[in-house]
């Protein structure tokens, strides 16, 4: 099974299971992993917004124009921050790396 480190903000690294098919948010709650998710993974805030390691940025699919949108009005931006819940775990992933940004901010667009 894939495997992702989440990295807090003092730098804590925590191994997991990532099943194929979940999304990076999924797999923060199934193991209570502290990444909100106001929305439920609905696309319509930022609080999920997660930093990826370099090296995986690229192995990602392009951002869509609304991640790109709920994107802006994420706290810390970077040029590798996505948001946990459109990122689907695959076998290519296995060994994700993503960093919890040190705050959110929860702009919900209904």
């Amino acid at each position: 099974m894939p495997k992702i480190t989440f990295v807090t903000p003092a730098g804590e690294k925590t191994l997991v299971d990532a099943p194929i098919g979940l999304s990076i948010l999924e797999v923060a709650h199934q193991n209570n992993i502290d990444l909100e998710g106001a929305c439920e993974g609905s696309l319509a805030c930022s609080t999920c917004h997660v930093i990826v390691e370099s090296e995986w940025y690229d192995l990602l699919p392009i951002a869509s124009e609304d991640e790109e949108d709920m994107l802006d009005l994420a706290f810390g931006l970077t040029h590798t921050s996505r948001l946990g819940c459109q990122i689907i775990m695959t076998d290519e992933l296995d060994g994700l790396v993503v960093k919890l940004p040190s705050a959110t901010r929860n702009m919900q667009v209904s």
